[in-house]
């Protein structure tokens, strides 16, 4: 009887016990969660890499509004919608470029190129408040030498006359409706890069491999299918500001205010999502 007794005993013990499927598998952490960034970091203006970031968000920034102006003016152009790639079109370039610019920059700088990305991260503490205002201040200065380089390409007249790429509330639309497709497109957008980026997809028994800036260019494209009949979409502080600075008519800046306060108050939604929601769950490391 003692001998089966310790039969039986190792016969359970000898293989662990199949661990459930889903979240309710997610129930040891063994994953670190890396310290939050200092406010202030002093050592960050002294590096050579925090400069290379900034100016590697500089030319991220320049490129995306060159190419996304230059889209959007080739479609207003034209009188007919038909003949031009139209709504999807623009939505590609911008969805596009930010899927190509992303898998350039995210190993220099983390491929931000957008401050309202900057700022939920910052919100999230994955990032310094000193690199988070560097980097603003350069994408902000990428996005009006972008928008500088294409109304010199077309020429004052032609580039003015075709609204110069500028955000803006359309026609049947209030202001209100205007704000909250910004805070919601910036929401998909920011929710969209802390899930792309999330550290703890390498460290959990994840069946979903990723590559990063597919998902968060996707999302670019999505929200621009979505709000270009509303706003123009912005979602990009950045980039609203260049193309309104270049086009410097009352038209662009009427509104303006709702390109930066949509977008912020967005962003600090998913930030607070992710901090609460996301960071939360533990996940258990594939072995």
């Amino acid at each position: 009887m003692e001998v089966r007794k310790r039969m039986l005993g190792f016969g359970a013990n000898k293989f662990s016990e199949r661990q459930p499927i889903g979240t309710s598998a997610q129930t040891d952490k063994d994953y670190k969660e890396p310290p939050p960034a200092p406010l202030f970091e002093p050592g960050e203006l002294s590096s050579w890499s925090f400069y290379r970031a900034g100016i590697a968000e500089f030319i991220a920034t320049f490129l995306f509004l060159y190419i996304s102006v230059l889209t959007v003016m080739g479609v207003v152009k034209s009188p007919t919608k038909c003949g031009t790639v139209g709504i999807q079109g623009i939505a590609w370039a911008f969805g596009g470029m930010i899927f190509a610019l992303v898998y350039c920059t995210a190993g220099i700088s983390g491929g931000h190129i957008n401050p309202a990305v900057t700022f939920g991260l910052l919100l999230a503490r994955k990032l310094s408040l000193t690199r988070a205002v560097f980097y603003m201040v350069m994408q902000c200065l990428g996005a009006i030498c972008g928008a500088g380089v294409v109304k010199g390409f077309m020429g004052k007249n032609e580039f003015n006359t075709l609204g110069g790429g500028a955000n803006s509330v359309a026609h049947g639309y209030t202001k209100g409706s205007g704000l909250g497709a910004e805070i919601v497109g910036t929401f998909v957008l920011v929710y969209t890069v802390f899930s792309a980026t999330d550290a703890k997809r390498s460290a959990r028994d994840s069946h979903v491999p990723i590559l990063a800036p597919l998902p968060i260019g996707f999302a670019v494209f999505l929200v621009h299918l979505a709000t270009i009949p509303i706003t123009g979409t912005g979602i990009n502080p950045a980039r609203s500001l260049g193309a309104a600075i270049i086009y410097n008519k009352d038209h662009a800046w009427n509104d303006h205010w709702i390109f930066w306060v949509g977008p912020f108050i967005g962003a600090a939604l998913a930030a607070i999502y992710h901090v609460i929601v996301i960071r939360a769950i533990p996940f258990k490391s594939r072995s």
